[in-house]
């Protein structure tokens, strides 16, 4: 058996020549690298930051990576995942997240929903020790995946049915980019980009004026780039069965479950592509839409305009939504 990591997105905030990448003649005023939510972030800052905004977007990122962890024994998704049914009372950021997590889950009847944890657990990508579950396990799993009995109190309490337990892995980087979007905003930042693991985020366009130039990973090899998307004001984030998958006697398992078989999700595609001006909208979504499948994820696209998408097939052929900046 043997398992792969690979990146989501690689991000273009440099200028792109015929025969490869430099930097932008502009010089950069604040850069910050860091690990968290098990992922290496990426923030960048044009502009003066003469507030301590990039120290401001640390603590933020440090506070929620401790609130969101389920591998943290004292943060709020743990003690709820532990608590065996008993109502927890959680940050405001947790309550927010977890309600805007089920709103997601109702408009996408179900397709993202993260109390599929116990799914996720059973084919070992919570620890990498991966592993084919058998029916009666994956039945088992399905059994306490629900996101309609997860039940959000006024007074931030939040009750699981016993048994069951959440991952907010599909959906905080993207909270999370939200909220430093947000931040930067708010201390008057006119230019800003946010890779956090391949979930990306801007504000603005580059110094110079140039839109900001987002690689789409090739799926076929997960390391090559696909196509260049050009953005403002947006967030990016793919959803790929070549980020996280294990193989098992010359069978591909990819880490995106399919709740309604227990199995991963099996379709033409290889990657999802969501853009959105919401974050943690793009992040859910990207999810859900490659749980869909082609046409679905067209559908879903057609009805809700406002949001774009580029879906990457198994073929290397591609569909993308009108509108995009993409080539």
């Amino acid at each position: 058996m043997k398992y792969k990591w690979s990146a989501i997105l690689l991000v273009l905030a440099l200028m792109i020549t015929g025969c490869g990448m430099e930097p932008d003649s502009e010089a950069v005023k604040n850069q910050k690298q860091m690990y968290a939510m098990d992922t290496i972030m990426d923030l960048t800052l044009y502009g003066e930051d003469t507030g301590g905004v990039m120290d401001e977007a640390v603590k933020l990122i440090q506070r929620y990576d401790s609130l969101f962890s389920v591998n943290h024994e004292d943060s709020d998704i743990a003690r709820l995942n532990a608590a065996s049914g008993a109502a927890v009372t959680v940050s405001e950021e947790t309550y927010e997240l977890l309600n805007q997590s089920v709103e997601i889950s109702k408009e996408t009847k179900g397709l993202f929903d993260i109390s599929i944890y116990p799914l996720v657990k059973a084919w070992g990508f919570t620890t990498g020790n991966y592993q084919i579950p058998s029916v009666s396990q994956r039945q088992a799993a399905q059994k306490r995946i629900d996101y309609k009995k997860v039940c959000l109190s006024a007074d931030r309490k939040v009750q699981l049915e016993k048994g069951m337990q959440v991952d907010l892995g599909a959906i905080a980087k993207g909270y999370l980019s939200q909220k430093l979007m947000e931040l930067f905003q708010a201390k008057g930042m006119q230019s800003a980009l946010v890779s956090l693991g391949g979930n990306v985020q801007t504000i603005g366009t580059k110094e110079n004026g140039e839109l900001f130039q987002i690689g789409i990973t090739d799926p076929s090899d997960g390391v090559s780039i696909y196509g260049i998307l050009k953005i403002k004001d947006k967030a990016v984030v793919t959803s790929g069965i070549y980020q996280r998958y294990f193989t098992k006697d010359g069978k591909q398992y990819h880490h995106i479950m399919d709740k309604r078989t227990g199995m991963p999700a099996e379709n033409t595609l290889a990657s999802v592509t969501v853009i959105a001006d919401n974050g943690a909208v793009a992040d859910a979504l990207a999810t859900a839409l490659y749980v869909m499948g082609e046409g679905e994820a067209i559908s879903y696209q057609k009805t809700h305009p406002d949001i774009g998408v580029i879906l990457i097939r198994k073929d290397g052929s591609h569909w993308k939504s009108e509108g995009l900046n993409f080539s």
